[in-house]
């Protein structure tokens, strides 16, 4: 039955992999102009080098879209944008970079990642929820965020060899959260992440330390901004605010597969389109009961069998918790990141790429079963409507496959009492 259950599920596997290569080689192979963020950012840096202003579109040659990120980062692109080689060759960087994503990114098991982990990894982090398919197309610097979250997490998710008490590591940790950090100021609405770092198995003082590393990282580059490019941050403030007119506003409501999109659309539905409170109510309904509260009732579930006499309050039974079960409290750290992430009021296409890696980490050490539904729902169903023909824009269907793979990670129940049981091909 091992034999055959293995059997079975290395053709899925192939499948989805001939699904997901097949999909990404028939963008690359279609007469169409792709690539306008990789564009709008170069064009941004230039005007800057220019002693122009790039928070106003008209001073960005070749693109009516505005350029959406905080000044300091007009220096650190400039590099990658110098001699125009990222514009003239994204549709040949951007996948090396994905597969180093894949590479970069951490095991959570007690053995050495084999060969088929890695795969997993690099396969997830290309055809996860087409998100890939969306950073490639519009050449969208996810990309480079992606590669950052990769090494965050591998700094912040190595287990202790001397138990999580004596972590000699934490600097380490220090610095992967730093970067965390880092990544989540490049898109602000994802900063509630951050806070998944109190899942992590160490003592509560090192876990406080560590969100408190992450937010000062996050807060860094908006003080940088602020106080080192006055002039620019007051522009980049009015475009945020769609007070600069005649250009492209990047706003909340701005087309995008997420539960505050969906929760507006509902609200159409019953004429209430125009009413801001419901809609954010509704979201905020969507949220907490599809992500939110299954995830906390499966926290809850896991630290019940622990007696309350022992520790006093909830949170201090959660700490020891999390501390005596390492390797499946590091699964509810990427977890609690992929929940916080998906509840984004605002989760473009391209983000599902960052998603993804997130995934990537959860997916490799389910058993055959939560496996073969999470490859499903996660890849293969995505990738076979996208190469279907089906259009994605302005439907929800990535939204309800992560949607889908995160209620596959929360059934999976056998990962809270032992260690995670991987399928060997």
């Amino acid at each position: 039955m091992a034999s055959r259950r293995n059997i079975w599920l290395a053709c899925l596997i192939a499948l989805t992999a001939f699904l997901v290569f097949g999909n990404l080689a028939h963008d690359a192979v279609l007469d169409v102009r792709y690539g306008w963020d990789t564009r709008v950012n170069c064009a941004a840096v230039d005007a800057y080098a220019g002693g122009l202003d790039p928070y106003f579109v008209k001073n960005l040659r070749g693109t009516k879209l505005s350029y959406p990120y905080l000044p300091v980062t007009l220096e650190a692109f400039r590099p990658f944008c110098a001699g125009g080689i990222l514009v003239a060759h994204y549709k040949t960087i951007f996948p090396v970079l994905a597969v180093l994503c894949g590479l970069l990114l951490p095991g959570l098991g007690r053995t050495r990642p084999s060969a088929r982990d890695v795969g997993l990894r690099v396969l997830c982090a290309l055809g996860a929820f087409v998100g890939f398919e969306w950073v490639q197309a519009s050449g969208n610097f996810a990309i480079l965020s992606g590669v950052l979250t990769a090494i965050a997490l591998r700094l912040l998710l190595s287990l202790p060899a001397s138990g999580p008490s004596e972590d000699r590591s934490f600097p380490s940790r220090l610095a992967g959260a730093a970067l965390l950090g880092l990544v989540m100021s490049f898109k602000l609405v994802f900063f509630p992440v951050l806070g998944a770092l109190y899942f992590l198995p160490l003592p509560r003082g090192r876990k406080l330390t560590l969100i408190a590393m992450a937010v000062f990282s996050f807060a860094l580059p908006i003080l940088i901004s602020r106080l080192a490019y006055p002039d620019l941050f007051a522009s980049w403030q009015l475009a945020m605010a769609g007070k600069i007119p005649d250009q492209h506003l990047v706003e909340l409501f701005e087309s995008n597969p997420s539960l505050l999109l969906l929760a507006r659309d509902l609200m159409g539905h019953v004429g209430l389109i125009d009413s801001k409170p419901a809609i954010f109510a509704t979201y905020a309904f969507a949220a907490t009961a599809l992500v939110l509260v299954p995830f906390a009732l499966s926290i809850l579930r896991l630290i019940g069998s622990r007696p309350a006499h022992e520790g006093g309050s909830l949170l201090a039974r959660l700490d020891r918790w999390l501390m005596d079960h390492p390797h499946v409290a590091m699964r509810i750290t990427v977890l609690a990141m992929f929940a916080l992430y998906l509840s984004s009021p605002r989760l473009k296409e391209y983000a599902f790429f960052e998603l993804a890696l997130y995934a990537a980490i959860l997916l490799v050490d389910l058993p055959a079963t939560a496996l073969a539904a999470a490859l499903t729902v996660g890849l293969l169903m995505p990738s076979l409507i996208s190469v279907a023909g089906t259009p994605l824009e302005d439907s929800f269907i990535l939204l309800f496959s992560a949607l889908m793979f995160f209620w596959v990670l929360l059934l999976d129940a056998r990962h809270a009492s032992r260690v995670p049981d991987t399928v060997q091909l």
